[in-house]
């Protein structure tokens, strides 16, 4: 091992490493069931706020049974959409778990938005019906189409609804992701048709403190199964209350973030993903359950993601050696 250099990986570096939604998929769910059986070690992320609704987080982690251990510095900004900048943008660092030494740092920008439909593809295996073949996406930037991506992996799917508060943003993504997943996606007007009647909803716009919710009780049917990547900031409380069952990618976090200010109408989660998928408490029980799994986003999951993109680079020779 070279202790004098760390690899660089660019973005375009990552995209060009080649993994797979597939095996993210994978990767993630093996590393929730070492969540699950407390193999793991991730604090809550603490974080600074520069701007209203904006954040800069911190996000270490370690997974024992993947050798993969380091730290994720991401920043969210709302505001970047007018400025046509990214929403999300960050750089994560590996260290070798043994000596400490940092191995890697690459861009995460990508990995960020293909590890987060990954999780909601895990979720959903667990917590959405095995025939579940319709999906609504409210809010069509990164996270929609990085979950529609992950979900079309898992499930085979027939129908897609669509909905954005830009026009212009929803057709692109239609042009865009009909062709990727093999089903044609209708553009619909109003939040509620996104929602109602259908098998898996997504909802991915900016996470918001004091959000104005639209998604009302009785519009997620039975039987069906929500993914809220923006927090609540969607979800009305009573239509979150009316889940048969909430879960959440960690407790802990979620607690963290109670504490900040959020969820401040969303109730307790009856298990983490980790221990939903390690067996510990159940995943889907019947058919007509409305089921619903908040995913904060957490370190573990990039972790579990970086590492693969890292030995893939170093197989393949990409990336750029820079002087510690």
């Amino acid at each position: 091992m070279n202790t004098d250099t760390v690899l660089y990986l660019s973005r375009k570096d990552v995209e060009t490493v080649g993994l797979s939604m597939p095996e993210i998929i994978d990767a993630l769910d093996s590393m929730f069931k070492e969540k699950g059986e407390g193999r793991v070690e991730m604090p809550p992320k603490p974080g600074i706020h520069t701007r209203k609704d904006a954040f800069i987080h911190a996000m270490p982690a370690y997974i024992p049974g993947l050798q993969s251990a380091g730290m994720k510095w991401v920043s969210g900004y709302p505001g970047n959409q007018k400025k046509k900048l990214p929403y999300i943008s960050g750089l994560l660092i590996l260290n070798d778990p043994d000596n400490g030494i940092p191995i890697a740092v690459m861009d995460a920008t990508w990995l960020t938005a293909k590890r987060t439909g990954a999780a909601t593809a895990v979720a959903a295996k667990y917590l959405a019906r095995k025939d579940s073949s319709s999906v609504g996406i409210l809010a069509c930037g990164v996270q929609g189409r990085s979950n529609l991506e992950a979900l079309s992996c898992v499930f085979a799917l027939e129908k897609v609804k669509a909905f954005d508060i830009y026009p212009e943003v929803a057709e692109k993504f239609a042009s865009e992701m009909t062709e990727a997943v093999q089903v044609e996606i209708e553009i619909v007007n109003n939040p509620m048709e996104a929602v109602a009647g259908l098998d898996i909803v997504v909802t991915s716009g900016p996470i918001l403190k004091n959000p104005d919710p639209v998604i009302e009780a009785g519009w997620l049917a039975e039987g069906s199964f929500a993914s809220p990547v923006d927090f609540d900031s969607y979800w009305k409380g009573d239509a979150l209350r009316q889940a048969d069952k909430l879960a959440t990618d960690d407790i802990s976090q979620m607690g963290y973030y109670r504490e900040a200010g959020y969820f401040k109408d969303t109730p307790q989660p009856y298990a983490d993903l980790g221990e939903i998928s390690a067996g510990r408490k159940p995943a889907r029980e019947n058919a007509a359950e409305r089921t619903i799994c908040v995913n904060l986003g957490i370190a573990l999951d990039d972790m579990a993601t970086a590492i693969m993109i890292y030995k893939k680079a170093i197989k393949n020779g990409i990336g750029t050696r820079l002087s510690l």
